[in-house]
């Protein structure tokens, strides 16, 4: 039985597109490329069933610039795409994308006994602190969109829906019981303290009984590549994922 890829579905949703609007997108992707392709809401429909579980590498790199995110981070297995570098020697040469996460032992893990759905819309908080800022404690929130499948959590930032603007935070955890482990991405906007550093590390939750809020804490590293963490909470604001609920929340957190 093919297994969902709910990490695509939570990415499109979080960019308020409708499978043909996302289709749409990947086709002017393609054109702008150079590298026409024939993306449909069926082929859409596909790749988030798992029906299809990896795209060809010419519908890959359109979902690369469509989403800002690399295939691992979209649901996909990793890919080896061809890609162009100089040769030092006035030319160029096609190289390997160094794109791929080993899987450990190879096995899956366990199902775990579900305690409900936590598919919805989700304010996101966590601390950190800044050395470059006198060790001043910052905040960062996020309008998250959660979609579950199994044990699986996926999550995506709403597009408008950052404190600091044009930093989008994604999340892949795992639900075991009670307990809610798994990792996050998060990219800096471009304009910020941060310009445009990209920072990932890991998360574990404890989810209150009555499933609408987990606390927990991050681990990540930091610019001088230190280990960081901080405290990170995750708080019930709808359990709906309609796109009028999705625009409702489509703008900067409170």
């Amino acid at each position: 039985m093919a297994t969902p890829n709910g990490t695509l579905r939570a990415v499109r949703m979080g960019l308020l597109m409708s499978q043909d609007d996302f289709a749409r997108a990947i086709r002017d992707a393609g054109q702008r490329a150079g590298q026409p392709n024939d993306a449909s809401k069926r082929l859409v429909q596909r790749w988030e069933s798992g029906t299809t579980a990896a795209p060809r590498p010419v519908y890959a790199r359109a979902l690369e610039a469509v989403t800002g995110l690399p295939m691992e981070a979209l649901g996909f297995p990793p890919v080896t795409l061809a890609r162009i570098s100089e040769d030092g020697q006035g030319g160029h040469d096609l190289q390997d994308s160094p794109i791929g996460i080993p899987s450990a032992n190879g096995t899956p893990a366990p199902q775990a006994a579900q305690r409900g759905n936590y598919s919805g819309v989700w304010l996101s908080t966590y601390e950190f602190v800044s050395s470059g800022r006198g060790n001043a404690v910052f905040t960062g929130k996020h309008h998250v969109v959660l979609l579950q499948h199994g044990n699986r959590l996926t999550g995506r930032s709403l597009p408008g829906a950052s404190l600091n603007p044009d930093s989008p935070l994604t999340l892949d955890l795992q639900v075991e019981g009670s307990t809610v482990t798994g990792t996050w991405t998060e990219q800096t906007a471009s304009e910020g303290y941060y310009r445009g550093a990209r920072y990932f590390g890991a998360l574990q939750l404890l989810v209150e009984p009555t499933g609408r809020r987990m606390a927990g804490k991050w681990v990540g590293f930091g610019k001088e590549f230190d280990v960081n963490t901080g405290p990170w909470e995750l708080r019930l604001l709808d359990t709906s994922t309609a796109k009028a609920t999705l625009d409702t929340y489509n703008r900067p957190p409170d």
